[in-house]
């Protein structure tokens, strides 16, 4: 099948739909129910543009008389890697960046994972059971790639009390746990956060990189993919920000509310061929790192936040250009911080690239450091992006009659109250709405709390950041340079 059309995407969706709840009831045919008909447009149109003439050779590759999305493409030069990644902006400028879990995200980390399906052949279980750990996942990565199949996942156990342990919770399956091993595979039980988009085919429960247990082996300790509407296996959703309104009032909450939801598992049976690892808690906790999943999911990552730093560059010099407000200092410093923030981000990408090497399994893989500066700098700095719009705005981010109101009695006197410098009352109400959307409404706060944590907790981002960053040869510099300089420059080392 390989790369697949919109369309295809919708009739699978309807075919075999995910087992999702919104307000209490089931959703029978996501493509049709009022809060994911849009969200499953837009992830349809997605896939329309990997057929598009003028972009078919940037969004996929061949390889064996078939065409396949290029985020499931093995990089093996660096030219590799620079094709993924102008791949990963033009599906994120379709969003402006704002829909967080494309397919393309999970595609980078079931790549990554299939090659190096080595990993998880260390990987052993006691008992008759004897998986190929290895082969599951490479078969998995090809799996998806043939079929180009929509993924979400889930890494986190619920919320209960982080002071505890799993394994001390007042049931021992509130968080995802193996119950038993079957001769048809493995059953589980409890629950995962936070499965952002869950409109997908399938759902990928890969370790969590901060398991945290007593022992080297565990029951918490897993990795898996299984279908969305597999036996025994519900997401419930949040409140959907998707509220039925005029795409020109909600220019983004109407389009991509990709959904979040918690994963409930009622012993679920996972077949022994879709299990990539069991029980092992180092195992678990090294599998991101280990295969370099992680580095080649940041790479997706700061693409897409390129695009949607464009996006807020975008929309507030097209605030300042149509109230006529560009004159003023104050108003260039705002641009320009989003200026720096941009071009921070994008210089960053470049870095990955440039310094990108083949890892041990053959794949050319973004320099880390870059990548972990972008990790932990975004979501430092998410927070200005929005402020710098409602200072741009100001009032005009609240004063918005709607699409309705201006078609209705008090239209003429909207389109000449509200009319702008340099735009007509019912472009500037359009641009307006979509600042709002960026920053004010639901969407947009969800938004900004999502980014906060996009990539986890802020503070475990900086000490695993302080841990792994090779610091000795700045300290050798300080330490050569100050033995340098307790001698009198001329002076020999004997004198």
């Amino acid at each position: 099948m390989a790369a697949i059309t919109g369309q295809q995407f919708l009739d699978r969706l309807r075919k075999n739909p995910p087992t999702l709840y919104i307000d209490g009831q089931r959703v029978e045919d996501p493509t049709t129910h009022p809060a994911t008909r849009n969200m499953c447009r837009s992830l349809a149109g997605l896939y329309d543009l990997q057929h598009d003439p003028a972009l078919r050779d940037k969004l996929t590759y061949e390889e064996g008389g078939e065409r396949y999305p290029m985020s499931l493409m093995v990089p093996r030069t660096k030219e590799d890697l620079a094709r993924i990644g102008e791949a990963h902006r033009i599906r994120a400028n379709s969003s402006l960046g704002f829909l967080g879990r494309a397919p393309d995200y999970m595609n980078a980390n079931v790549m990554a994972a299939g090659m190096g399906a080595e990993y998880f052949a260390r990987c052993e279980v006691e008992g008759d059971h004897q998986p190929d750990f290895a082969g599951n996942m490479r078969r998995y990565y090809e799996y998806v790639r043939d079929h180009d199949l929509c993924l979400t996942h889930a890494l986190t156990n619920p919320q209960v009390n982080r002071a505890k342990l799993a394994s001390e919770l007042p049931d021992p399956y509130i968080a995802l746990g193996i119950v038993e091993e079957r001769e048809d595979g493995v059953v589980l039980r409890g629950a995962r956060m936070m499965a952002t988009l869950p409109i997908a085919d399938e759902l990928l429960v890969f370790p969590s990189t901060v398991l945290k247990e007593n022992a080297d082996k565990s029951r918490y300790a897993m990795g898996f993919a299984i279908p969305t509407n597999a036996p025994g296996l519900s997401f419930q959703c949040r409140e959907p920000f998707d509220v039925g309104r005029d795409p020109e009032d909600h220019p983004l909450g109407s389009r991509f509310d990709e959904q979040d939801a918690f994963v409930i598992f009622d012993d679920v049976l996972v077949p022994w061929e879709r299990v990539f690892l069991l029980y092992d808690v180092n195992l678990a906790n090294g599998a991101y790192a280990a295969t370099d999943a992680v580095l080649h999911m940041a790479y997706q990552v700061v693409n897409l936040k390129v695009a949607k730093t464009e996006a807020f560059l975008g929309t507030a010099q097209s605030i300042v250009n149509a109230i006529g407000s560009g004159g003023f200092q104050h108003v260039q410093s705002k641009v320009a911080e989003i200026i720096i923030i941009l071009e921070i981000m994008k210089a960053l990408e470049v870095a990955a690239v440039a310094g990108a090497t083949v890892n041990e399994y053959g794949v050319m893989t973004p320099a880390r450091g870059p990548l972990d500066a972008a990790r932990n700098y975004y979501p430092a700095v998410y927070a200005r992006l929005p402020e710098l719009l409602q200072l741009l705005g100001a009032s005009g981010i609240i004063m918005m009659p709607s699409k309705a109101d201006r078609e209705g009695p008090l239209g003429p006197q909207i389109q000449k109250y509200l009319q702008a410098g340099n735009a007509s009352a019912e472009d500037r109400l359009k641009l307006f709405r979509l600042a709002w959307d960026m920053s004010m409404s639901s969407f947009g706060g969800r938004q900004s709390l999502y980014e906060k944590f996009f990539f986890g907790d802020p503070v475990r981002m900086h000490s695993a950041l302080y841990e792994v960053y090779d610091k000795g040869p700045y300290v050798e510099r300080i330490r050569a340079f100050l033995n340098r300089s307790a001698k009198p420059e001329g002076v020999a080392a004997d004198d």
